[in-house]
């Protein structure tokens, strides 16, 4: 998991620490892709069982690779098309507990079976998603929905 946290301590508590944490890293600096690689590089770091986490950024109408760790990834992602251009498009969390059964899903890793994608939004104005993949079935639960909500409101105020 994340170093620094107790692995007794539950998810709540482990998902403001992180937040604490990001906010900290952040604090002071302005560029936008400095903020977001340390960002995937703390999230990397706090999931086990992962096997890509990083962002899609918003680019003429598109979604397009930003910051990631992982494998190499898709490049450009349509609104509306995989998990991560529906979740840009519904601008709502999504959490898939077995990629193969979600209609659209662009397969960039074949070892990613679960996934969950968060909207960065910031005035009203979609910036990106946040994209974790999990080569487990159902890895990802409510808690984490929840607790990376929270953690993109935090990321937002260092872009």
């Amino acid at each position: 998991m994340f170093v620094g946290v107790d692995y007794a301590t539950d998810g709540k508590v482990k998902y403001e620490q992180l937040a604490s944490q990001l906010d900290a890293l952040l604090d002071g600096e302005k560029n936008r892709y400095a903020n977001l690689s340390n960002a995937s590089a703390l999230l990397n770091q706090f999931f086990d069982r992962i096997n890509w986490v990083g962002f899609y950024l918003m680019d003429e109408g598109e979604l397009v690779l930003g910051p990631f760790q992982g494998l190499p990834a898709c490049i450009r992602i349509p609104l509306g098309r995989g998990v991560c251009g529906t979740a840009a498009a519904r601008k709502e969390t999504i959490i898939v507990p077995d990629v193969n059964a979600f209609p659209g899903h662009i397969a960039c890793d074949a070892a990613s079976q679960s996934e969950i994608v968060v909207p960065i939004i910031k005035d009203d104005v979609l910036l990106g998603v946040l994209d974790i993949d999990s080569p487990e079935l159902d890895r990802f639960t409510e808690e984490d929905c929840i607790g990376l909500e929270h953690f993109v409101d935090v990321l937002v105020k260092h872009l």
